[in-house]
């Protein structure tokens, strides 16, 4: 009988694990921006499969995405669900960086001659394990849709290991699971993939897609027809399902790709039993192997040394080119799922309002005529970059009379506005949610300049407030000596630049740092990030302004004011009340920083903080009488400046969000320069 030794070496499977494994070493090691300093940080959960599918289940019971999935990933679900329902889990044996640290394991305990604890496919013991990922499937898809947040990151030992554990993680919940992973494939053959891992239990039902396909059409018939469910029901149904199927059916038939066997040539050795991960019976099967676990990932074809065994359609398949399908497959669908990723986009949320009046009784009365009303695009504001930002930006549209729908797209930062035409137009509600800003390149000194400069641009296709900012920086990377910028709506849009009074920057030169296509911003410990840009430049204004620095200044600056409540015996009153006509004073520490963003956002963190001390009546931060930006805090006995610096001092903040929710949280801020008391002038 001829010898098929040659044969016993994987390498499709090999070259697609390691080098998945190396890829991932690469990009989220950081030696990528190393090697490459203007390439993006890698997204460790990008490809994911897994939280592509709780994507799209949240985008079926919310009609949106959760917060930070793109159209990436659930292209990515859907190649990995038609791998499945056509061929097999080809993710799970050729890809998947956690099933390889299951195989690297089985293969550690083998050359440490320790002896496994073993489980039989089909025992009681194997049947009560396999339930606990579908146990895991309904709670992570459940939360995934309520809270619109991806919860299977809590329980991905690849995302905890992928972060270093400092992603948006529960930190007992990754370290038990990469506990269970690391500990239990340890002792227990690919006991994550077989018992625990919900991606595992998704493909598995997938193979029964027949089966889910009915469960879900009875669902949805059952709602057409009056009856109800919520889609918990649904969700709940098909993990149930698909758990029984796993136990008793176990061999999936409408699958067209198997492992095939030639009972002619098998002589009965068993060894494709032993080296099958999941110690499928192989040496039993007649004809095909239909399990349910199987990965086609062809250890027993290449394990077995009668060529009995070999990866096709069916028994005529002849060939060993065959057993190189499933690796090439893999990377077919891959290529697809990453070029669908690219062309198609999901809108993020996709919500509408004020179309319709339903009455207790079920009578709907429509308010607008759905086919009178029209839509706009905006894009890109730089602002909507996830499902948080989406619905702030759908709250500030909603307000605004006229409009009935959102639509935002965060790959790409587009938004599509849905309005009516007889009570509003684009140019009214971009007006309205237009965000006026500031933004200076460079503080002139007052001992040296007496006046600033002031020219006017127009500019289009600056909808967001950051792209102010990117225009700034682009300034102040040139050669010019430019303060400042604002900027004021109006179509084009008005942006006002203030500069040195010596200074010349005519329309071609404006135009020349206007149209620049990208920003190039260098990064702390070297390398640069590059922001693509498509602003506009329209005109430069004749004429110029010129206004004294001190006015400069306080136009530019943006003050801050918290004052505080107290509980009384006659109860919650304003502490500008209880302390008026007593002795009062000010706190002031100054310092130019003071007026960076970084500060400015975490000033209502210490109002928070300094607020629950007694006699403590406000924060406040000003421009002080040297120009200077300064934090001020005022004050009444029983209060203390010693007190307020000392508070100001502490590593720890109290911040209190709510009347039950209280917390301790590292300072935000930290102050090195004692300052000084001055008397309280209203």
């Amino acid at each position: 009988m001829k010898n098929y030794s040659r044969q016993k070496k994987n390498w499709p499977r090999y070259i697609l694990q390691w080098g998945t494994l190396a890829a991932l070493v690469f990009f989220l090691s950081g030696l990528a921006q190393l090697l490459f300093p203007k390439m993006e940080p890698a997204d460790p959960e990008a490809l994911c499969p897994l939280g592509g599918l709780e994507a799209l289940a949240t985008y079926g019971v919310r009609g949106s995405l959760p917060c930070s999935m793109s159209s990436l990933q659930v292209m990515m679900g859907i190649a990995l669900a038609a791998a499945v329902i056509l061929f097999s889990k080809l993710f799970c044996g050729y890809l998947c960086p956690v099933g390889t640290l299951q195989d690297l394991l089985l293969k550690l305990r083998n050359k440490l001659k320790i002896k496994a604890i073993s489980i039989r496919n089909g025992s009681v013991a194997d049947k009560i394990l396999r339930i606990f990922k579908y146990v895991l499937v309904f709670w992570i898809f459940y939360m995934t849709a309520t809270a619109s947040e991806l919860f299977c990151k809590n329980l991905d030992p690849y995302y905890a290991i992928a972060t270093g554990f400092k992603g948006e993680i529960t930190l007992w919940m990754s370290i038990v699971t990469v506990s269970l992973l690391i500990l239990g494939g340890f002792v227990i053959d690919m006991f994550w993939c077989k018992y625990l891992c919900p991606l595992g239990a998704i493909s598995n039902s997938l193979k029964f897609w027949a089966w889910i396909l009915g469960i879900t059409a009875i669902w949805w018939f059952l709602g057409q027809i009056g009856v109800a469910m919520p889609w918990t029901w649904l969700l709940g149904a098909l993990c149930l399902a698909g758990y029984l199927l796993e136990i008793l059916r176990r061999e999936p038939k409408l699958a067209l790709l198997h492992i095939i066997k030639d009972d002619g040539k098998c002589t009965g050795c068993g060894l494709c039993n032993k080296t099958c991960p999941y110690h499928i019976d192989i040496a039993s099967a007649k004809g095909k192997v239909t399990s349910v676990d199987c990965t086609l990932c062809g250890e027993c074809v290449g394990s077995c040394n009668f060529g009995a065994l070999q990866t096709g359609l069916s028994r005529k398949a002849k060939g060993g080119a065959w057993r190189y399908v499933p690796a090439v497959l893999t990377l077919l669908l891959l290529g697809i799922g990453f070029w669908a990723g690219s062309k198609i986009e999901l809108p993020t949320i996709d919500e509408s309002w004020g179309l319709e009046m339903v009455a207790e009784d079920g009578t709907v009365t429509p308010l607008v005529d759905k086919a009178s009303l029209k839509s706009f695009e905006i894009m890109p504001l730089r602002s909507v970059k996830c499902f948080g930002s989406s619905m702030a930006f759908k709250g500030k549209v909603q307000q605004i009379k006229g409009t009935h729908g959102v639509k935002t797209y965060v790959g790409k930062h587009r938004v599509v506005i849905t309005y009516d035409p007889t009570v509003t137009n684009p140019e009214k509600i971009q007006e309205a949610i237009f965000v006026p800003s500031k933004f200076r390149v460079e503080n002139p000194d007052p001992k040296a300049v007496e006046q600033v400069k002031m020219v006017t641009i127009r500019t289009e296709d600056m909808p967001d407030k950051m792209d102010l900012n990117n225009l700034g920086m682009q300034m102040r990377f040139s050669e010019k000596k430019i303060y400042g910028l604002e900027s004021e709506f109006a179509c084009p849009l008005i942006i006002r630049v203030f500069m040195d009074p010596a200074e010349e920057a005519d329309a071609p030169w404006f135009k020349q740092i206007v149209e620049k296509k990208t920003l190039e911003m260098p990064l702390h410990g070297g390398g640069v990030k590059e922001t693509p840009l498509s602003f506009r430049f329209v005109e430069l204004e004749k004429g110029e302004e010129f206004l004294p620095v001190a006015d400069y200044l306080k136009r530019m600056f943006t003050p801050f004011k918290a004052e505080f409540n107290g509980r009384y015996a006659d109860g919650i009153r304003k502490r500008t009340e209880v302390y008026e006509g007593k002795p009062q004073f000010v706190y002031e520490v100054a310092d130019q920083n003071y007026e960076k963003p970084i500060v400015q956002r975490n000033l209502p963190f210490l109002s928070n903080h300094l607020s629950r001390e007694e006699g403590v009546i406000g924060v406040y931060c000003v421009l002080n009488e040297d120009l200077v930006p300064a934090i001020r805090v005022r004050f009444a006995a029983p209060c203390t400046a010693e007190r307020i610096w000392e508070l100001m001092t502490m590593d720890t903040w109290t911040i209190t969000y709510s009347a039950d929710n209280v917390k301790e949280e590292a300072a935000k801020l930290s102050f090195k320069q004692e300052g000084v008391v001055k008397p309280y002038l209203p």
